[in-house]
């Protein structure tokens, strides 16, 4: 009968101490939300105030209107825009596809020292950008670079300081990022799929096309969307290499808001930021559903 006295005492007096941590719990995130509010909410609304905003230069009036938009989406804007997507799309394609196959040679390596090189190697060269890399590629293979005049490749038409030559200065960091990203997939697949693939009498390939890609195919597309944004977002290493060669629209948007080629056009600059927003907004609206799908099949 103490016992039962006892117990019965202990639970209301516990009770309230757990509805004291719950309402506590949710008090403890305050200040995350707030640096996300300063850190990211206020650039956001500056973005799109001046993205719809118009000065008159004569009497300093500002108007809404999309008319910034309008030029945004016009002209040397313009090529600009889909010449970023163009180089952002074809490097993360062929970078998803080498960082596959050098991630899938790490994971079935016997050498465990080789997966530890190559994916601390990685972690470090997919960090590696800017104006200390496009130096690097200018003293290899620009147009007195050292394997450039040893090799000859001014004679055979090579030129770094245009697309394809960017294409693979961006290759350096995004192949290494595609292993990072791609390798706990690759782990994720089971041993026991293969197996079962091979007593029902199906090849390598076939495997390959119609259990571990099928697998793989989310977690390859979060990857494709990972590197498109990294190269869609690059900035110093274009300009310290190419500068104006290649219409880029990072390129474009300091051009504005420094006033190198016209004067006043800052909120045009905050269009474009505003138009790399949504076609990201739009690249991840892909990506999240198969994510999902991703998930449920490799914690199965």
């Amino acid at each position: 009968m103490t016992v039962a006295l006892t117990e019965a005492d202990t639970v209301p007096a516990a009770a309230p101490r757990q509805r004291r941590r719950r309402a506590v719990g949710p008090l403890a995130v305050l200040p995350l939300l707030a640096f996300v509010a300063i850190a990211f909410g206020v650039p956001a609304l500056a973005m799109l105030n001046g993205a719809f905003t118009v000065k008159d230069q004569a009497t300093g009036a500002a108007s809404y209107t999309t008319a910034n938009l309008t030029a945004s989406l016009q002209g040397a804007y313009l090529t600009a825009l889909v010449g970023s997507v163009k180089l952002s799309a074809v490097s993360a394609a062929l970078a998803t596809v080498l960082g596959l196959l050098l991630a899938q040679a790490v994971v079935t390596s016997r050498f465990r020292a080789l997966r530890e090189a190559v994916l601390t190697a990685s972690g470090v060269l997919a960090n590696f950008g800017g104006v200390p890399l496009a130096f690097a590629f200018v003293a290899t293979l620009g147009n007195a670079g050292v394997l450039t005049r040893h090799l000859g490749l001014s004679d055979k038409g090579w030129n770094l300081y245009s697309f394809w030559g960017l294409v693979i200065v961006y290759l350096y960091f995004l192949i290494p990022l595609m292993v990072l990203t791609i390798t706990p997939a690759l782990d994720g697949l089971r041993s026991q799929w293969r197996e079962a693939a091979q007593n029902n009498g199906a090849t390598g390939v076939q495997y390959w096309r119609h259990v571990a890609l099928p697998v793989l195919a989310p977690s390859l597309l979060g990857g494709l969307v990972l590197l498109f944004g990294s190269a869609f977002a690059a900035y110093a290493t274009a300009a310290a290499m190419v500068g104006s060669a290649v219409p880029l629209v990072t390129l474009q948007i300091a051009d504005a808001i420094s006033g190198n080629v016209l004067v006043g056009q800052e909120n045009v600059a905050l269009a474009l930021s505003l138009d790399m927003v949504l076609v990201a907004g739009v690249v991840m609206a892909v990506y999240l559903p198969l994510q999902r799908r991703s998930a449920r099949w490799l914690e199965a």
